[in-house]
């Protein structure tokens, strides 16, 4: 084999880096949970899924985002085009400490949402006049883009650190 063509292995490898959208500095997702939407005979059903990450250069502020995943089995083989439609939340979730300097419409999250080119992303953007951040999600897709679109603003405030909670009384 010459050295110009790769083995099965590593073109498989290198396609999903491109296809997953692996970029420096983004933040990695844990599932919360999910609900199914359409049942499907044959592989994974339709689902909305809901996953939090940390936003990777604001220590204190989470974000929760529910994203379609189509199901089927060219869903299950990672093969299947997942929909536009994504939501997302974010929190102050304890003091704000910036990491590093912000840069507006910088990526904190990416996920795969077909086989090659289409993602689903999270940017933030700082409004100084108001001291929030602004959390936009949406698809990108190669050719045409997507209009849909969701945002969640986190207005930074100064944490106090909850009172202790009591338990309710004896009944």
């Amino acid at each position: 084999m010459s050295e110009g063509r790769c083995r099965l292995g590593a073109c498989a490898a290198g396609a999903l880096m491109i296809g997953g959208g692996l970029v420096a500095g983004a933040a990695l997702a844990e599932e919360v949970g999910e609900v199914t939407t359409a049942i499907k005979l044959l592989g994974a059903n339709h689902r909305i899924v809901v996953e939090a990450f940390d936003d990777p250069k604001v220590e204190g502020v989470a974000c929760f985002i529910s994203r379609a995943r189509t199901g089927g089995i060219s869903g299950s083989l990672g093969l299947a085009e997942d929909t536009s439609d994504a939501s997302v939340s974010c929190q102050q979730t304890g003091p704000v400490r910036f990491r590093s300097a912000l840069e507006d419409g910088e990526e904190v999250y990416s996920a795969r949402a077909s086989i090659l080119f289409k993602h689903i992303q999270v940017v933030r953007f700082h409004d100084n006049a108001r001291n929030a951040l602004v959390y936009l999600t949406y698809s990108d897709k190669l050719v045409d883009g997507s209009p849909k679109n969701s945002i969640s603003a986190v207005v930074i405030r100064d944490w106090q650190s909850p009172a202790p909670s009591t338990p309710p009384p004896a009944q």
